[in-house]
């Protein structure tokens, strides 16, 4: 069932703060769609220095906290976006998405982009399926 308001945002207060005028997550009907995280320390607001593997772990840190500010868990996602500004960083990327979801695959688009915001190397969107009826 979807709200006669139409898609509303979602308080994610363990996010790190958004960067222009939009909203971490936003419910959908049984959808959640998560805007891009980049490596964003939470705490501080900047930019988690290190390499593919160190940005990627933070990004899907950061991920986790506003799916669990939603009630979810990475289990939940459906579908995923990856940017990364270095296709030649896909395995490194893929070693660390690969053990954060463990057994659980969803679906995935992996894309390299000129650049990300705050000069991030990694960033990732997810599309999560949390009906409201359960």
């Amino acid at each position: 069932m979807t709200s006669p308001l139409g898609p509303q945002p979602v308080s994610t207060p363990n996010a790190p703060p958004v960067a222009g005028p939009y909203s971490a997550a936003v419910r959908a009907g049984d959808w959640l769609v998560l805007a891009g995280q980049v490596p964003l320390d939470p705490a501080t607001g900047k930019l988690v220095e290190g390499d593919a593997t160190a940005q990627c772990r933070q990004v899907l840190t950061n991920i986790a906290a506003v799916l669990e500010d939603c009630g979810a868990t990475l289990a939940d996602v459906a579908k995923t976006t990856v940017f990364v500004t270095d296709l030649g960083d896909f395995a490194a990327m893929n070693a660390v998405y690969a053990e954060a979801f463990g057994g659980h695959k969803p679906a995935r688009s992996t894309v390299q982009v000129a650049a990300l915001p705050a000069g991030a190397n990694v960033e990732i969107e997810a599309w999560v399926y949390q009906p409201l009826d359960g």
